[in-house]
């Protein structure tokens, strides 16, 4: 019987786990019931357990056979401040919070891959389960890092995947190289001088600044980036005042940045320095640039990719594996990891009917669970053999 065909045995249990973890979903660093029904699995199984990895994070260790080769599965568990549209009988029971990205079928994938290994140990070496919090822009990746992630649990390669909405349940695309844009939000405080609605020549107008900044900011990649390099400067949010014949005294503005090598992140943090304060000046005013990293670019290490995609290979044939996928300009904290052990990050077919993450009709599908499963089984097989 094949990895997938005994895998899909489980299926119904693991689908269970997944409506639980669905209807029950946790904010970044807030994951304390989904990290104890992680733990609880994996002790169940006879995996070596640590509790409290970077805040809510969870690490299993599972060794087998006289090998040394070490290689860390990552998924991730937190979900969106989002509300539910979707309808389902297992639908988020924590008003305003929902599993919208599919992180509560990552873990589930994981947790699935991780009863097959207990049970059949058909490796020689070391496995790390890597359950991490905070993905969403919260700084899991980081907190965990931080934690001596890989200090305390030393991996050689480190893989992790995501679901892909659009493409065919059991079909895999990887990207060489660069795959995602790193990511960075900032805000901007404008002051000026607050005055009556109807005498702006008494005030400095903060909000006229923040138009022109907002338009003006959007020189900096068609006019300092280089074409061939990817960048994305949006701003997603402006602030000022709270009646209609009131200048207000400050605004506010934020937004994100996206980018394929981190020296372009820093270009833009320094040319949106240099755009906010001389803009603001220029009407009187004054403005304040707080830029922050929430994510490196996520760069997948060649080896490492090679020998995923041929994983995937082996489950559903190479014709379901796109071997080139185009970049994302969309931010994954797995990226920091990356940086310190090379490995490679896989994404997997939700469904061509799927809403898009970050919605709030999305849901996981259960379809997909064998395929993410079966694919760390293979992979940990393959990379070590007996």
């Amino acid at each position: 019987m094949s990895v997938l065909d005994t895998i899909r045995r489980h299926h119904p249990e693991l689908t269970a786990i997944r409506h639980d973890i669905h209807a029950h979903p946790e904010l970044g660093l807030e994951e304390h019931r989904t990290a104890e029904i992680v733990a609880a699995k994996l002790q169940e199984w006879g995996i070596e357990v640590h509790r409290g990895v970077g805040g809510t994070g969870v690490v299993g260790i599972l060794r087998s056979g006289n090998g040394h080769g070490r290689i860390g599965l990552r998924a991730d568990m937190d979900a969106l401040p989002i509300t539910e549209a979707t309808n389902l009988a297992y639908s988020s029971e924590n008003q305003g919070v929902m599993h919208a990205c599919g992180h509560d079928g990552h873990t589930t994938m994981l947790l699935g891959a991780a009863k097959y290994l207990a049970e059949t140990r058909d490796f020689s070496g070391t496995v790390t389960f890597i359950f991490q919090p905070g993905e969403e822009g919260i700084g899991g990746a980081l907190a965990m890092l931080k934690d001596g992630l890989f200090e305390r649990f030393p991996c050689d390669r480190i893989f992790g995947m995501h679901n892909s909405p659009g493409m065919t349940v059991g079909h895999y695309g990887i990207t060489p190289g660069a795959a995602m844009a790193g990511g960075s939000f900032f805000d901007i405080e404008i002051t000026g001088k607050g005055s009556h609605g109807a005498r702006p020549d008494n005030g400095i107008d903060p909000v006229l600044v923040a138009c022109h900044i907002g338009a003006a900011l959007q020189s900096i990649v068609s006019r300092n980036v280089p074409a061939r390099d990817m960048a994305v400067l949006s701003v997603t949010r402006i602030q000022a005042g709270d009646a209609y014949n009131v200048i207000p005294g400050t605004a506010r503005m934020a937004g994100t940045v996206r980018t394929m090598k981190r020296e372009t992140m820093v270009l833009i943090e320094e040319g949106m320095t240099r755009v906010a304060t001389n803009v603001a000046a220029g009407f009187g005013a004054a403005a304040t640039v707080d830029f922050r990293l929430i994510f490196a670019p996520l760069m997948n290490d060649p080896a490492a990719t090679v020998d995923i995609a041929d994983a995937a290979a082996e489950l559903v044939g190479e014709e379901n594996v796109d071997r080139a996928r185009s970049p994302a300009s969309a931010s994954e904290d797995f990226s920091f990891m990356l940086e310190q052990v090379p490995g490679a990050y896989i994404n997997l077919g939700n469904g061509e009917r799927s809403a898009a993450v970050h919605n709030s009709s999305y849901n996981f599908n259960d379809e997909a669970i064998p395929y993410g499963s079966a694919l760390w089984v293979r992979l940990i097989e393959r990379t070590l053999a007996r």
